[in-house]
């Protein structure tokens, strides 16, 4: 047991000092109050827990048992904070022999004679317990004023990591709204190429159909607004899927996009089951990011994987140094001078959102290979023998 005393209006006074520094982040406190509780509270050990799938993780610790110490985990079953959730208000234990806990599994585990705890609550569920202990009996019960001590840290730390949640989301749901400002001008400037010259095409020839194209890439303009806001506001999430040719698929994101003299070799009868609007989001960027690096008169081709479990589209330029392959679905990532490197982080949100995983590496003709795997597909009736 810890031989220095403190009263309750200097623990509190102290208590108040710590979680008041603002400029402090939340983990540079939780030492500090695990050390003022284990004076206070005349215990060796003090420490926060978070529970995940029935496993007791130890986030932070003050004192010295080999058990409790930061990082370290044990299943629930064992742990005293199984009972310390289940409980309003703090959980005692004076001395634990006694009170019939000799034969609990986490007496036998820890060894604690002296316990208490209260359980932290972020957003209405358990995230863990804010605790102290010893290996020794106390000789008193805990008084009220102790058990709202630790009551009083646990809520504490309850709204720190809230807050600390709440800053994190919002930090995201930021950075999401830089991005879809910069992927609509990214992603937007194709159809409108395609608008401007068949306007100019229009104008030369009075050709109605060169209206209908720009009325076509017009309504793909709109298609792709939702597909981002509804991107931008779900993150990960993806609509129905349905069943996709992917080469009907490549075909019409091919047309949208501004080919010049590049080419398109398909290789590839397959059905997959997707999201149609998100995958043109994917093979449009695959081939605009081949056409922007792989010089004029890129030649691009669609075909499977060796293994059957995916597809690949793959193109004959420079391709992309070995050395930069893992950050080509960074934020911001390009290896050209006009580009921005976003449509490659859509590609993997999407292919991501599919349950899929998506790669890079090196063409048979030493380009750029995107090869994308996990795809599950469905059986044709040419592939049944019907």
């Amino acid at each position: 047991m810890n031989d220095v005393e403190l009263s309750e209006g200097d623990a509190l006074r102290r208590m108040y000092r710590i979680t008041a520094e603002q400029e402090r982040p939340f983990e540079s406190k939780l030492p500090d109050l695990l050390d003022l509780g284990c004076v206070y509270l005349g215990v060796e050990t003090g420490f926060l827990t978070e529970i995940d799938d029935d496993t007791q993780h130890i986030v932070a610790a003050s004192g010295d048992h080999v058990l409790l110490q930061t990082g370290r985990s044990c299943p629930l079953s064992k742990a005293y904070c199984r009972k310390t959730v289940d409980v309003d208000g703090a959980l005692t234990v004076q001395h634990a022999r006694v009170e019939g806990w000799e034969d609990d599994a986490a007496y036998e585990e820890f060894g604690l004679e002296t316990y208490i705890g209260a359980k932290v609550v972020v957003n209405r569920d358990v995230y863990g317990t804010f605790c102290f202990a010893d290996t020794e009996a106390r000789d008193r019960p805990f008084s009220e004023d102790e058990e709202t001590f630790v009551e009083l840290m646990a809520q504490w730390v309850s709204y720190e990591i809230f807050q600390k949640r709440a800053t994190e989301r919002m930090q995201q749901q930021r950075d999401q709204l830089e991005e879809f400002t910069r992927v609509v001008s990214h992603d937007i400037r194709n159809p409108l190429g395609i608008v401007d010259g068949y306007l100019d095409m229009a104008e030369q020839t009075g050709d109605p159909e060169h209206f209908e194209r720009c009325r076509d890439a017009i309504h793909r303009i709109e298609a792709l607004i939702d597909d981002l806001l509804f991107l931008t506001r779900e993150g990960q999430t993806i609509g129905g899927r349905e069943e996709i040719r992917i080469d009907e698929l490549a075909r019409e994101c091919w047309s949208f996009v501004n080919a010049k003299d590049a080419t398109l070799e398909i290789d590839t009868d397959r059905v997959v089951l997707g999201d149609w609007s998100r995958l043109q989001q994917v093979f449009e960027n695959l081939f605009r990011n081949a056409i922007e690096h792989g010089g004029e008169g890129v030649a691009i081709r669609v075909g499977d994987v060796a293994d059957g479990d995916g597809v690949y589209v793959e193109d004959d330029g420079a391709g992309i140094p070995e050395d930069e392959r893992d950050q080509v679905f960074v934020d911001g990532f390009t290896t050209g001078e006009s580009g921005t490197g976003l449509g490659l982080t859509i590609i993997q949100q999407v292919v991501s959102a599919h349950g899929w995983e998506v790669s890079v590496t090196e063409g048979d003709d030493g380009g750029a290979r995107f090869e994308i795997r996990g795809m599950e597909f469905v059986e044709s009736e040419t592939d049944d023998g019907e």
